[in-house]
């Protein structure tokens, strides 16, 4: 039987923790706006991630780079307006923690008190624990990003697989355990080796949510776009498209457009 199901109204970091203690599988979807955050949240998901992938999807940037923390603000407060039941967690953009600890923890509180999220989300492991420290510091909980790290794109210089060498994978592992114990209540694995991956599940008491991260983690998390067909052009393995709402959506706009032009719409009974 579902935990949240049975004895919880609204998902928190206990809560996660004890999912992964029962074996009951995480949920975690991407949204942006109250509109499409009120369905995920309605249907029951049990975290949503307010993603700088907002700089993709939404704003039409190559990466996730450009977006600003006033602009996730927006995003996270828009999200938050609408869910009744699911963990909110924010992500911090690109150079908002990275190598300054105060600024980090700066912007965490304003992600918190402004958009009211539940939590914060950053990339990368010993790199920025200074930063995670901080921010927990002030009692926010802090979810954290390894494998691959798309604000560190210019870096790698590819969206390629992760890991799949034995030191950066015994890095990943590393990372993962160091973060549990600065207090992070939870760790996104991103395009690494499956093997790997349940290795680091299986090697830390806190829930680790996947993205073509294999079957053997605690949960998973795609973009709602993505998963929904509203972008066509993104195709990774990893992914599982549920439906095809660019095709809707735009077929449904032509049938708009032909009824305007053909004065059928509005008829009669859609007037006064």
């Amino acid at each position: 039987m579902s935990i949240h199901k049975e004895s919880v109204k609204r998902v928190t970091t206990h809560v996660l923790s004890e999912m992964k203690l029962k074996g009951e599988k995480i949920s975690m979807l991407t949204s942006y706006d109250y509109s499409m955050a009120t369905i995920v949240d309605r249907a029951g998901i049990d975290v949503i991630l307010v993603g700088d992938s907002a700089s993709n999807v939404m704003a039409g940037h190559e990466t996730t780079l450009p977006i600003t923390l006033d602009q996730m603000i927006y995003h996270g407060a828009s999200v938050v307006r609408a869910v009744q039941r699911a963990l909110v967690v924010v992500d911090l953009p690109f150079g908002t923690y990275q190598g300054n600890s105060k600024e980090a923890l700066n912007s965490s509180i304003r992600i918190m008190k402004e958009a009211s999220a539940d939590a914060v989300k950053l990339e990368g492991g010993s790199e920025v624990l200074e930063s995670v420290n901080r921010i927990l510091s002030a009692g926010i909980p802090v979810m954290g990003h390894l494998g691959l790290t798309p604000q560190s794109i210019h870096k790698f210089g590819t969206y390629a697989v992760r890991a799949k060498e034995e030191e950066e994978a015994e890095k990943l592992l590393e990372d993962a355990k160091l973060l549990e114990e600065a207090g992070c209540f939870a760790i996104v694995l991103e395009k690494i080796p499956a093997g790997l991956a349940k290795k680091v599940a299986e090697s830390v008491s806190i829930p680790i949510i996947g993205i073509g991260a294999g079957n053997g983690v605690d949960g998973q998390v795609l973009v709602i776009h993505d998963m929904l067909g509203i972008t066509q052009e993104f195709s990774p393995r990893f992914l599982r498209r549920y439906h095809n709402l660019f095709a809707e959506i735009k077929g449904a706009v032509e049938t708009y457009i032909g009824d305007v032009k053909s004065k059928d719409f509005p008829n009669e009974r859609e007037q006064y």
